[in-house]
């Protein structure tokens, strides 16, 4: 798995998990964490695409 595909996804994960306190607390900031989660799913997806199209 390419560098930058391991840390989008590590991004996301962490996007999600934020997302969840941020909601579980009563704000609507965590909107905003879905929001990056999923840019950096997209993100993942594109860079494992990205390596398996140029091997």
């Amino acid at each position: 798995m390419p560098r930058l595909a391991l840390y989008a996804l590590v991004v996301c994960a962490l996007a999600v998990a934020a997302a969840v306190v941020s909601f579980v607390q009563g704000s609507f900031l965590g909107i905003v964490w879905v929001l990056l989660a999923g840019l950096s799913s997209n993100m993942a997806w594109y860079y494992i695409r990205r390596a398996k199209a140029g091997a």
